[in-house]
């Protein structure tokens, strides 16, 4: 590991030899790609065109595969959650001297968004003598934590094991105002009971749930289980099925379209545990949280940078176990549409944000040499291709398509490709629905049942919103992608922005 590189603050690392030429990098291929493909529709349209189709194919298997991911992760998930796993746990030794330490990052939300999260809890098919919770609060809003925090103990306090409330202090040096920054605060806090009680780190798996998360009551037995029985468990973070079906029923149809977008590419993304990263609410050894710091307290995106945080100090023997148990999170929802357009988006910018461990892998990459180098080329490629594929697929795809017939001039316009251009597209897309078609099936088969004071038509509504697609991923996909990726070039760096969570009474 190169502790010199990862004992550094982010303002320090940023300094270093490289890490702008990083931190440049991925908006600059995203935007050569863009530019490139506009500016040679109109001096090369006959290489534009035969681009346009060979990304029409790949896109096209891409979506199929993607299918075949989906419907396999659908039926595997229908199954797991069948299973009583506290029953399988009890088979397995040493399940019993297994410690769940449950943190709860809140900021401005209301008790009825959290009550929910800790009912959920409290049904869980697991002893909840065995877990400790933290209702991990922020000093910048000290009087509404405070609130909730002795409202929440004096409901469910008694059931758990422990029952521990925080006030992350605001203003630390070198800490932005964020999830990660109070995540750790928690965690130390917590580690203080831990050390009390004389809890050995090996035997607690901590699991950071954002407050409007409600566990699927197999969730603990599930997690416990795949810790038991997995090799090497502290080299392993362990990822549910974020599905945001909390408040779905309410949420305007783009949101819905985003919301469920994101749980599908999280389920196909179950199926390749190879390419894993974690993201939201997950799970991992106390042991190995300790054993690299905590979470770093100057990234916005510390979900995903906690995974390459542990990959890098443990030289590339780490991965995440996929586990196939849904989680229910929050549907992005405001007081207007308006309203809720724009948060989606900040949530997207803030999502892509991610972009900022980029530099941080590389740097990491380059400055260990204890990582194998297939390691540093297979994850390397596939993070970049990744923020890429998520700030030009959908330009590229959507947009640019019919660009060479419109300016490319009447030379091409008159030949065979260009005339076959429309027609071939046409086709390649319309097979693409397919996987559309599969992801609306698929859609009314997950969601939670129509609530009986909503019309039967909401049902209607709720398959025609996928022919909102296109704009969702354009201007809740590639556009917010474009913004971070544009902010990390030229050095506009973001802090983290809390998604607003509402509830319709």
């Amino acid at each position: 590991m190169n502790i010199s590189i990862n004992k550094l603050s982010i303002h320090e690392k940023r300094k270093m030899p490289g890490w702008r030429f990083f931190e440049v990098l991925p908006g600059v291929l995203s935007w050569g790609t863009l530019i490139g493909s506009i500016t040679l529709s109109f001096i090369k349209p006959v290489w534009v065109a035969v681009f346009i189709i060979c990304f029409d194919i790949y896109w096209l298997i891409k979506a199929l595969y993607s299918a075949i991911h989906l419907v396999s992760s659908y039926r595997n998930l229908k199954k797991v959650i069948r299973v009583d796993w506290q029953q399988k746990c009890q088979s397995s030794k040493g399940w019993d001297d297994i410690y769940h330490l449950v943190i709860l990052p809140t900021y401005k939300e209301e008790l009825d968004v959290i009550r929910p999260t800790f009912e959920a809890l409290i049904k869980a098919n697991y002893p909840l003598e065995k877990m400790i919770v933290v209702f991990a609060g922020e000093e910048r809003d000290q009087a509404r934590a405070e609130k909730n925090a002795a409202a929440i103990r004096g409901l469910y306090g008694d059931k758990f094991k422990t029952f521990l409330s925080t006030l992350h202090p605001s203003n630390i040096p070198g800490e932005i105002a964020g999830k990660g920054s109070n995540e750790t605060w928690a965690a130390r806090e917590a580690k203080k009971v831990i050390d009390e009680q004389k809890i050995p780190y090996e035997k607690v798996i901590v699991s950071v749930l954002d407050v409007d998360t409600c566990i699927h009551p197999e969730y603990f037995g599930a997690l416990t289980y795949k810790f038991l029985t997995t090799e090497n468990p502290h080299q392993a973070s362990y990822q549910p099925v974020p599905m945001f079906f909390n408040n779905i029923w309410d949420s305007p149809a783009l949101m819905r379209v985003v919301a469920m977008h994101t749980t599908f590419w999280m389920m196909m993304e179950q199926s390749k545990p190879d390419k894993l990263v974690t993201f939201s609410s997950h799970s991992m050894s106390f042991k190995t949280l300790v054993d690299i710091g905590f979470w770093d307290v100057d990234v916005v995106s510390e979900d995903a940078h906690v995974f390459w945080q542990c990959l890098i100090h443990y030289n590339g023997e780490y991965r995440v176990e996929p586990l196939l148990i849904p989680v229910y999170m929050d549907t992005v929802l405001a007081d207007t549409y308006r309203e809720s357009v724009i948060n989606q988006y900040k949530q997207q910018r803030r999502w892509s944000w991610g972009i900022e461990d980029i530099p941080y892998i590389f740097t990491n990459f380059i400055g260990n040499t204890k990582i194998n180098w297939r390691k540093k080329i297979k994850f390397g490629f596939w993070s970049l291709e990744g923020f890429h594929s998520w700030a030009t697929n959908a330009i590229i795809i959507f947009s640019l398509g019919w660009l060479p017939l419109i300016v490319g001039g009447d030379d091409f316009t008159q030949t065979v490709l260009a005339q076959s251009l429309p027609y071939i597209t046409q086709v390649l897309m319309t097979l693409a629905m397919i996987g559309m078609f599969i992801s609306a099936t698929i859609n009314m088969l997950i969601i939670p049942e129509r609530p009986k004071h909503k019309k039967k038509s909401m049902i209607i509504s709720m398959l025609l919103q996928w022919l909102l697609l296109p704009i969702a991923a354009i201007l809740l996909g590639s556009v917010p992608a474009l913004e971070s990726q544009t902010r990390l070039m030229i050095g506009k760096y973001m802090g983290f922005w809390v998604t607003e969570k509402k509830r319709k009474i």
